[in-house]
């Protein structure tokens, strides 16, 4: 899984459109980083945005545009609503997908050492990064805003945990750290009641409400029934219905499906319906999957389908579509980063075309990864037609787990059928390289090898992943559906195919590699991994020749004889 990472950073200007643009100008000048959204405050004087990326893509992204944030911001002429201290008040980074919040926390710590030693601006951790209890609240760092610091500054207390205690009158002071991705969720009432929403929300947030004891005219705090939520009722006059604003502070203690369901439940008792849900700004995958495999659990059907259709069940269900249009390409965070591959994009004449044609790429490790595709999609489908089957309801579990994993694993494979051809093209371009010096002789080399060997190594992780191919097809055949056994038996041939297309072309590409370490260690290990290939597949052989009563050779040539 690749490393995606957000970050969520605030400056305190809204209203000078040319200061905003050159400050998040920045954020997309780094490959790997890409601006997701622009909200800039007049009243506030203040602009939150959001981009992602790669760690090491989204930490560089994150150190200009603080550098340009303090040459562009004055904080002792800055005036706005929002509480602030800094020219980049808060800079915090959110865990989205292949990266753990630990991760996040050392990112924080190195953009901290960096801003306070190039820069000359204090920095405070916070959050999930901070170095005391007390420096987890943001409001406790920020207490007097930019206007207390200089006498902040002088207390022990208040020392910055990078940089030195003295005054950056320009620039004040940041604060960074790392925090769970926020889901901003709203539920729809069939109701224009603000009351009615007030009184779900409020018994749906962690907080919780205040009530009067019967009797005693006494109050008394209830908390809520769903944690790390926060949530508000009001009315929308341009939906002219009421809503149910909560913001999900982590949808791993809480998700979207808990906080659509408990309102379903309150709004059931008060005599109001749910009749959709909207999602505002981005939400992560897992988050939106979490949600589909619910609802299909559910229903008692299987959850070994693809991510669309895990997304679009979640969508349909949770009415997400109600009052504004639900683009998972445009919605899901991830797949706002991912840049769709022209292969896997084609249909299949289009591919047959390209891989005909007189072009070296796409060659034969796309075609390898590709029979992976095509491998565990089956292994899918047969554990799919398995589930549920009263036959087989011993294998049921087992069947399941077989579906999501090759779900998982099918698209790995796809991705690698671009991956395949673009490590190709890279070697071309580095083989295109000036050579003209001493200098240019060196760099090119080390161009080629350095792309030779990614080259090698993506056919290598197809490789890796077919033997995974392989398992699962003896499984589907061994224990699967027997009316799909044909099905089954074909899913461990293309993994076969797979491994061996792969294990080719990783040996052609060590031959370019001067790493004599390297290539013997490499085609050690991929030699093995594809005999481990074949002797499972030849497993999955046995067992369709006799299932479907297809006699061996030998037996054939005598029978013709007699």
């Amino acid at each position: 899984m690749n490393k995606v990472v957000e970050c969520v950073p605030n400056f305190s200007e809204g209203r000078d459109q040319n200061v905003i643009e050159k400050i998040t100008g920045e954020i997309n000048k780094v490959p790997g980083a890409q601006l997701l959204d622009l909200d800039p405050g007049r009243d506030t004087n203040r602009t939150v945005v959001t981009f992602a990326g790669t760690p090491d893509a989204v930490l560089e992204a994150a150190f200009q545009f603080i550098k340009k944030a303090a040459e562009l911001i004055d904080m002792s002429k800055h005036h706005g609503a929002h509480p602030r201290m800094g020219a980049t008040d808060v800079c915090p980074f959110v865990p989205v997908s292949g990266i753990t919040m630990e991760e996040c926390v050392e990112m924080a710590h190195k953009l901290g050492k960096r801003v306070a030693e190039e820069l000359n601006i204090p920095v405070y951790l916070y959050e999930y990064a901070a170095t005391s209890e007390e420096r987890k609240s943001l409001a406790w760092i920020r207490e007097g805003e930019y206007e207390a610091l200089p006498d902040k500054l002088k207390q022990e207390k208040y020392k910055p945990d990078y940089g030195k205690p003295v005054f950056n009158a320009k620039a004040g002071a940041t604060v960074i750290g790392a925090r769970e991705f926020l889901i901003a969720y709203n539920v729809n009432l069939n109701t224009r009641n603000v009351k009615i929403a007030r009184k779900i929300a409020n018994r749906i947030r962690e907080k919780g409400r205040v009530v009067k004891k019967k009797g005693t005219g006494k109050s008394e705090h209830v908390p809520g029934t769903l944690k790390a939520v926060r949530g508000v009722g009001w009315y929308i006059p341009e939906y002219n219905m009421a809503q149910l604003s909560f913001n999900l502070l982590n949808y791993n203690i809480t998700p979207a499906y808990r906080v659509f369901e408990e309102a379903e439940k309150f709004a059931y008792e008060l005599g109001v319906r749910v009749t959709g849900s909207e999602l505002v700004g981005l939400i992560p995958l897992q988050a939106m999957l979490q949600c589909g495999r619910h609802f299909l659990e559910k229903q008692g059907s299987t959850t070994g389908v693809s991510e669309r259709e895990l997304i679009r069940v979640a969508i349909q269900t949770m009415g997400l579509e109600e009052v504004s249009e639900f683009n998972p390409d445009h919605k899901i965070i991830e797949y706002r980063l991912k840049k769709k591959g022209r292969l896997a994009s084609m249909n299949i004449y289009e591919f047959a075309d390209e891989l005909a044609s007189d072009s070296p790429a796409p060659g034969g490790g796309s075609v390898a990864a590709l029979n992976g595709t095509l491998s565990t999609g089956l292994s899918s489908m047969v554990g799919n037609l398995t589930y549920n089957k009263k036959q087989y309801k011993e294998v049921k579990e087992i069947m399941i787990e077989v579906s999501d994993k090759a779900q998982r694993l099918k698209d790995f494979f796809t991705d690698s059928i671009d991956k395949d051809t673009e490590a190709f093209n890279k070697v071309m371009d580095a083989f295109s390289l000036p050579k003209s010096t001493e200098e240019e002789q060196a760099a090119r080399n080390k161009a080629i090898q350095d792309a030779t060997i990614e080259a090698t190594m993506i056919p290598f992780s197809v490789l890796e992943k077919a033997k995974e191919a392989a398992e699962l097809a003896l499984t589907v055949v061994e224990k699967g559906n027997q009316n799909s056994l044909s099905d089954a038996g074909v899913a461990g041939l293309t993994a076969s195919a797979a491994a061996e297309g792969a294990l080719y072309n990783v040996m052609i590409n060590l031959d370019g590699i001067e790493d004599d370490v390297f290539c013997e260690e490499t085609a050690q290990k991929a030699i093995e991994l594809n005999n481990q290939v074949q002797e499972i597949v030849a497993k999955i052989k046995d067992i369709l020749h006799k299932g479907l009563k297809i006699e061996p050779q030998e037996e054939q040539e005598e029978d013709s004889k007699k």
